[in-house]
């Protein structure tokens, strides 16, 4: 039990519901991108196949096409980089958290994928999800899919300027403490986890109407700085 924070939490408690319930009343909600979820850049059989899983980010919220998503973007940038064709696939939920993403796979056959990220977090932040329990959830979700799973950092939400103070404050801290595991968990299973970051959208250009989920030019942004990392990693499993 991580103490600071929850005592912060239960203080300052009856600010935050009425912060949290005045974002949500103004804040536009956006709809998850449209369009097949999938596609390939690149000519014959794919030299691998992505597929990006989670949340809104997963989902494309913050673009009208699922072209300009991550899943297709970082594709784009990795088929550009090695000249091989790519496929990428998406299969996210808007405001689902982990627990229920696990819930939903029960159901759901994922295509075949050599390489699959894993966007999580900002649900399972804002809805309080004990680390322990987010833990658990994350080696379940390992153990039913092909490792290495690729965990995407949880966003900074100290840095989300739609959120207001110190709301804004406490659930980056929850955030930091979300990815913190997923941290942990990428330096103690290798073989499992691997850890991706990138840097936080500091620019207002970066991020969708809503100022809160990436734009065009955001999802742009996560690909070109998570494409060299991911190239990098993926040659070296080759090469081993």
């Amino acid at each position: 039990m991580h103490l600071p924070f929850w005592l912060s939490t239960a203080l300052l408690a009856p600010l935050l519901v009425w912060q949290g319930k005045r974002t949500r009343r103004t804040t536009p909600r956006l709809p998850e991108a449209s369009g097949e979820p999938h596609g390939q850049y690149g000519e014959g059989e794919p030299a691998l196949r992505l597929l990006v899983i989670g949340e809104s980010t997963a989902a494309g919220v913050g673009v009208a096409h699922h072209q300009d998503g991550l899943a297709s973007q970082l594709a784009r940038q990795l088929q550009q980089q090695s000249r091989h064709a790519i496929g990428w696939h998406s299969h996210g939920i808007n405001g689902i958290r982990l627990q229920a993403l696990l819930d939903n796979l029960t159901h759901t056959e994922l295509p075949p994928a050599d390489v699959i990220l894993l966007s999580m977090g900002v649900n399972d932040t804002t809805g309080l999800t004990p680390r322990r329990r987010y833990r658990e959830q994350l080696l379940t979700l390992a153990a039913r899919l092909p490792t290495p799973l690729y965990l995407l950092s949880v966003p900074p939400m100290h840095r989300f300027t739609a959120l207001p103070s110190p709301l804004r404050q406490l659930l980056g801290w929850r955030a930091r403490q979300l990815d913190a595991v997923q941290r942990q968990l990428a330096r103690e299973r290798p073989n499992d986890f691997i850890h991706l970051a990138y840097p936080a959208m500091n620019d207002p250009a970066l991020l969708a109407k809503d100022g809160y989920h990436p734009g065009i030019k955001g999802y742009q942004a996560m690909a070109t700085a998570l494409a060299p990392d991911l190239t990098a990693r993926l040659r070296t499993r080759k090469e081993t």
